[in-house]
């Protein structure tokens, strides 16, 4: 049987890779704010106009998700069966 000190050696290493790695990846990753800043001024522009859109897109994603999670089916069925009612509806409206 291992010694008490191959033990102690074993925890200590597998928590400096399961706690340094994941600690490691979020210090190395930048924020958005500085990927933002290494974009040239015109995408810096384009990107300042569009948040709001993009913002407004996914809170709707978002909300239509919770809805179809309500159902008892998957929601990838749920999602089809909306996308192809609203199909219907649009050909109706012409």
């Amino acid at each position: 049987m291992p010694s008490l000190g191959t033990w102690a050696k074993m925890l200590v290493g597998g928590a400096a890779i399961c706690i340094g790695g994941p600690a490691f990846v979020i210090w190395v990753s930048p924020t958005e704010e500085e990927l933002v800043k290494k974009y040239n001024p015109d995408l810096q522009r384009r990107s300042r106009e569009n948040r709001e859109q993009r913002q407004q897109e996914f809170d709707d994603f978002v909300t239509r998700l919770k809805e179809y999670s309500k159902s008892d089916k998957p929601i990838w069925t749920v999602a089809a069966e909306a996308e192809a009612a609203a199909k219907s509806k649009a050909k109706k409206a012409e």
